[in-house]
């Protein structure tokens, strides 16, 4: 009989599978593990959770890599953070309100926030934010890139501990940062890692976008979301070819309330027009569609397998007004949701299935 590798599709919807999941055990398991966080805003509470659970299976993390809210936990793991002390930041210290740097004009309604994105191209200047990632950084004594190369002495996307998407809109590519931060003529050892994950986290119309002079070309690069490219970059780790991997990487995903398949989106329930009143608000639908909609229909069932899929009750990327009780029951849902997928999770079959020199099934193969 196969072995199950994690979740199927139609069970993270909410549809009884044929076969009941068994639960593994895992001991004397080596369980080192790279770990890629979809990006989300105020969703990304839920990857804490995920993360909380996870290390108290024992998993540590080798790699780490996120898009804008994901970017912002990927950050934390990276330096240091452990599971119980992102718990206390997400539930105990955050402030998500502070987020949005609300300015005088900012005050005065729809009218206010147009004016703010037209001056600054977006509504919040991210100052708050920014302020707020260095403090957390500079506690755990690591600022720099330099302070995350791999110890191993491995180069590419494993040459540093983290790995950051953003969008390069000058050059209208997708940047992994560090590795990419000569294209904005940064030395990578020098480049800030707050600032990384500020210009990662820079969700269009809602956040001002980062301006980044190059000291050579004198070329101004304009940073936002990396979620605009990739927003969930499970393929960052992955070795070349099919060699078979040392360890698993695990990525989570945020899935939607009444998705058919967490790979796939959907539409958000109520009364759209009723949230599309002002122009503001519909340039918000726009790029939140966008950004929830990006890399879904991309994911293959070899990279669904190692995905966790972490439902998000119906919060909203930009929901900064959430109330504690629904942080503490987004925070729940991920670590419910990662529990379920370790229930069945399997690194050998996973191996067997999708890293052998037989071809894995895709999309086609399993439908037909």
């Amino acid at each position: 009989m196969s072995a199950q590798i994690g979740p199927t599709a139609q069970e993270s919807a909410g549809v009884s599978a044929n076969v009941s999941p068994t639960p593994r055990q895992n001991a004397g398991v080596e369980r080192r593990v790279d770990l890629v966080f979809e990006g989300g805003g105020v969703k990304g509470v839920a990857l804490a959770g995920a993360y909380l659970e996870l290390s108290e299976r024992g998993y540590t993390p080798e790699c780490v890599a996120g898009t804008s809210a994901g970017a912002i936990t990927a950050a934390l793991v990276a330096v240091g953070y452990s599971g119980a002390e992102l718990e206390d930041i997400v539930l105990g210290q955050m402030h998500f309100p502070s987020f949005e740097d609300q300015t005088f004009l900012d005050r005065l309604g729809p009218p206010g926030e147009f004016a703010e994105f037209i001056a600054r191209g977006g509504i919040h200047s991210g100052d708050f934010f920014l302020s707020w990632i260095r403090k957390l950084l500079a506690a755990k004594g690591k600022t720099k890139f330099g302070d995350l190369r791999s110890p191993s002495g491995e180069g590419g996307n494993r040459a540093y501990a983290l790995q950051v998407i953003t969008s390069d809109l000058t050059d209208r590519s997708m940047l992994v940062l560090p590795r990419d931060a000569g294209n904005l003529g940064i030395d990578p050892d020098e480049l800030e890692i707050a600032q990384a994950v500020r210009m990662s986290m820079s969700i269009p119309v809602f956040f001002k976008p980062v301006a980044q002079k190059h000291p050579v070309t004198g070329v101004e690069h304009v940073i936002v979301d990396g979620g605009i490219l990739s927003n969930y970059p499970i393929w960052l780790f992955d070795a070349p070819g099919s060699a078979p991997p040392r360890f698993p990487t695990f990525g989570m995903m945020l899935v939607a309330p009444g998705q058919d398949a967490p790979v796939l989106p959907t539409a958000a329930p109520g009364d759209v027009l009723a949230d599309v009143r002002s122009r503001i608000e519909f340039l918000k639908l726009i790029v939140e569609t966008m950004a929830d909609a990006h890399d879904r229909f991309y994911v293959e069932q070899a990279n669904y397998a190692r995905t966790i899929p972490i439902p998000t009750l119906g919060v909203r990327t930009t929901q900064f007004d959430i109330t504690p009780e629904r942080t503490r029951e987004l925070f729940e849902s991920g670590r419910t949701a990662a529990k379920k997928f370790l229930s069945t999770w399997d690194f050998e079959a996973y191996k067997a299935t999708f890293r052998s020199e037989k071809p894995p099934p895709g999309r086609r193969e399993s439908v037909t």
